[in-house]
């Protein structure tokens, strides 16, 4: 069972960067599909960034050209670089994995979730 593990949230200024980090606690990253989804106050979880586990990546079209999603499996960690921040990027970013998933799926489809990492962007 893998539990995976975010880190790397914070409070930024509109147009600053962070680099989100989710690390697997119990076995390897590497044969999994790993993804981020983020939740606003008041709005559903919405899918942000994924990484198939033969390193093919999906983005959600808000955050195309500003988030990098990538992996590193020496690390066994799987980063989300976030760049150009909006206010409306803030929300708790959760990391979502699959063994042996694509980059993208739907929610109910993921098998382990993580607690989440808060990131407050402010105007």
């Amino acid at each position: 069972q893998v539990q995976p593990v975010e880190s790397g949230g914070g409070l930024v200024q509109a147009g600053g960067s962070l680099r989100l980090s989710c690390t697997a606690s119990g076995r390897t990253f590497n044969n999994y599909g790993v993804a981020w989804f983020r939740q606003a106050p008041g709005k559903e979880r919405e899918f942000v960034a994924g990484i198939s586990w033969t390193d093919i990546t999906a983005y959600e079209n808000s955050v195309k050209g500003r988030f990098t999603i990538s992996r590193d499996n020496a690390e066994n960690t799987v980063y989300l670089l976030l760049n150009s921040l909006k206010f409306e990027d803030t929300g708790v970013y959760y990391c979502a994995v699959r063994e042996f998933g694509s980059s993208r799926y739907q929610i109910k489809d993921y098998e382990f979730w993580g607690q989440g990492t808060q990131v407050t962007v402010s105007s």
